[in-house]
Parts: structure tokens; C-alpha cells; sequence
């Protein structure tokens, strides 16, 4: 990290120096620079990191703008700014990540949710319209982000999630629990594993979709790269899933999947090839093919 300048006027300094901590607002101002080489939106990380450590938000912030930090937060607050400025990213840092304005638990151990990943739960509502009672399946589903998403709006589904990872289901668990909604199954194995014979209204899935070689894997090197990479061409998750999704849909249910943006015509075809109709592909707020699905005859 860099040192700060004494000549600046009333200059945040970190206490590793042995100097006083300033106040909310010096320190703000200070991350806000730190943060720069992080992206453009280093002033919101900055206020999202001290907002943590001192459990407010944003607006808190402002109120407390002239309070100084005592030597403790400060050097808290430093080791954080410097952990962000290596690249880790900030729900990992704060420990949550908001979904379908869902506060999550997130760690190392699941994927971060993303914004993109709400298409996926908008599509799902709206294939499911009609149905009173329907049932849904969420293969590898980490944090539990569409899971709980899709029992928070439907309130008679019953929603099974499955992953191979114990320790993502953990915390998918305890999400559930934080946020009421424990009657979603979470089920350990891999894919189609831990659903048996059953059959869903719906079946959905963000899948690792990255190439193994992809050179963002170096952006995404804190994450859970089981739940990232898949093969050569980023495709073999996608695979697996198209090829075992019918036998556990009913009539008509349909199979929606996250992909990447270049990925769109080849899991199209893969539908196709695995004998679902009405295939179409969504584009997210970029214009960017994001999830691709189909229905079963």
C-alpha cells in the first residue's frame, strides 16, 4: 500500500506508522485512492468496507463523517483496504453478498452471486406462472442464491437444491435459516445424483462454464475454481446436465441454464441435441446471451 504524504491536508494515515487515526471521512477519502487500481468503484468499496466494521451504512457514514476512528478500526480498516488492493474480492471481505435483494452469507467455500444470475430467477417466475404448487429443482447451488430467491416469491413451492459440496451446502443452510426459509431441501451429490426417480415442474442451474485455460481465471483466482471451470471448452457441466435433465422433468417442464456469453449457440444445440423444444436463449442488461432453455416434450 502506499504511504500517505504529511503535507496533505488532514492526511488518513494508518496507525502501522505510529501515527493518530483520522476521521470516517480522512479515511474514506484515503481508501478511495488506495482503491482506485480496483476499478471505478473504488469510492462505494471504500464505503462498503468501513460501513462493515462499523455497522452502519452508507448514509451512517455521513452522519458519522467527523468521528474519529479509534487506533483499533483503523488498522482493521487498513488490513482490509490492503486485502481488496491484492484482489480479494469485497463480499469475500465482508462476508455477504446481496441476491434478489436477499442479504447472503457468502465465503470462499460458494461461488458470489452475481446480478446476471437474476435472469436466470425471472425467467424461472415466469415459466412458472399458473402453477400452485410447483416443484423445482437447483442443481449446484452454492450459496443458495436461487433457491432461496425462488422460495421467497413462492411461497408453495417446494424447492430441492443440490451440491457437491458439502461445505457450500453449509452455507447455503445456513442462509435458509437466516432468512426463514427452511423448508428448501438441500441435498449433497453431484448434479442429478441426489434426486432419485423424481420428477420437476422445474430444473435450473448457474453450472462452472469457464474454459480451463481462460485468461479471467486470473480475476476470479479467490473463488471456488470447482465451481468456475468445466474442461477444455468450459462446456462439460452444461453437458451433463442437458443429457439427464428430461428424466427428471414432467411434461412440459422446462430446463434453464446460465452460460457464458459466447456459449449461447452451442448450449442451444445441446437442447436440441438432447430432444427439448421451444428452445431460446436471454439476454442480459449488457445485450449478452446469459441462459439459454428448453421444455420437455
Amino acid at each position: 500500500m502506499t504511504s500517505m504524504r504529511a503535507e496533505e491536508p488532514n492526511p488518513p494515515v494508518p496507525p502501522l506508522q505510529g501515527r493518530a487515526p483520522g476521521c470516517v471521512a480522512d479515511w474514506l477519502a484515503w481508501a478511495a485512492r488506495e482503491l482506485r487500481a480496483c476499478g471505478d468503484d473504488a469510492r462505494l468499496e471504500a464505503e462498503v468496507l468501513l460501513g462493515h466494521l462499523l455497522a452502519c451504512n452508507r448514509a451512517g457514514l455521513v452522519v458519522r463523517a467527523d468521528d474519529a476512528l479509534d487506533a483499533h478500526t483503523a488498522l482493521r480498516y487498513a488490513a482490509l483496504v490492503e486485502r481488496r488492493v491484492r484482489g480479494e474480492p469485497v463480499a469475500y471481505l465482508t462476508g455477504q453478498r446481496e441476491f434478489w435483494s436477499l442479504p447472503l452469507q457468502v465465503s470462499p467455500a460458494v461461488l458470489i452471486p452475481r446480478p446476471d444470475t437474476e435472469l436466470l430467477v425471472e425467467w424461472a417466475l415466469q415459466r412458472l406462472r399458473g402453477i400452485d404448487t410447483p416443484v423445482i429443482a437447483d442443481l449446484g447451488t452454492g450459496s443458495g442464491a436461487i433457491a432461496l430467491a425462488l422460495a421467497s416469491e413462492l411461497p408453495q413451492a417446494r424447492v430441492v437444491a443440490t451440491d457437491a459440496s458439502e461445505a457450500a451446502l453449509e452455507q447455503a443452510r445456513h442462509n435458509a435459516a437466516v432468512l426463514g426459509l427452511q423448508r428448501v431441501e438441500f441435498r449433497p451429490g453431484d448434479w442429478f445424483e441426489p434426486l432419485a426417480e423424481e420428477r420437476f415442474d422445474l430444473i435450473l442451474s448457474n453450472p462452472p462454464y469457464v474454459a480451463d485455460a481462460d485468461p479471467h481465471l486470473a480475476e476470479l483466482r479467490y473463488e471456488p475454481r470447482r465451481a468456475l471451470v468445466a474442461g477444455a471448452d468450459g462446456l462439460d457441466a452444461l453437458r451433463r446436465i442437458a443429457a439427464g435433465a428430461r428424466a427428471h422433468l414432467r411434461p412440459r417442464g422446462a430446463l434453464l441454464l446460465e452460460h457464458g456469453s459466447g456459449q449461447g449457440e452451442a448450449v442451444r444445440e445441446l437442447l436440441r441435441e438432447h430432444g427439448f423444444d421451444a428452445v431460446e436463449t436471454r439476454r442480459d442488461l449488457a445485450g449478452h446471451e446469459r441462459a439459454s432453455g428448453g421444455e420437455a416434450a
